[in-house]
C-alpha cells in the first residue's frame, strides 16, 4: 500500500463528505484498507461524523429489522386506522 502524504492526509481530515460515503459503504459491505485509514483518520478529528456513523449504524440496523420483519408484525391496529381516518376526514372538511 502507498503511504499517504501530508496532503492527501489533510485532505482527508477535512472532507466529511467522503467521509460520510465512506461509512455507508462500510454499512453495505467491505471498505478496503486505505479506505478504512482515511476513515479511522477523519474520524479521530471529527465528532459530527463519529456521530453520523452511530445513527447510521442505528438506522441500518432497524431497516434491516423492518425488512426481516414478519408482515403480520408491520400491520396497523384497526382503532389507529379509524382515528387516523377521521382526522384526515376532519382535516379535509375543513377545507
Amino acid at each position: 500500500m502507498k503511504e499517504l502524504t501530508e496532503t492527501e492526509i489533510k485532505k482527508i481530515a477535512y472532507n466529511c463528505r467522503k467521509a460520510t460515503y465512506l461509512i455507508e459503504k462500510q454499512q453495505i459491505g467491505k471498505i478496503t484498507l486505505r479506505e478504512k485509514l482515511e476513515l479511522k483518520i477523519h474520524l479521530t478529528g471529527c465528532a459530527i461524523c463519529v456521530t453520523f456513523m452511530r445513527q447510521s449504524a442505528v438506522i441500518n440496523q432497524m431497516a434491516r429489522k423492518l425488512v426481516n420483519a414478519d408482515s403480520n408484525t408491520l400491520k396497523l391496529d384497526e382503532k389507529f386506522k379509524e382515528r387516523m381516518q377521521k382526522r384526515i376526514n376532519s382535516r379535509l372538511n375543513k377545507n
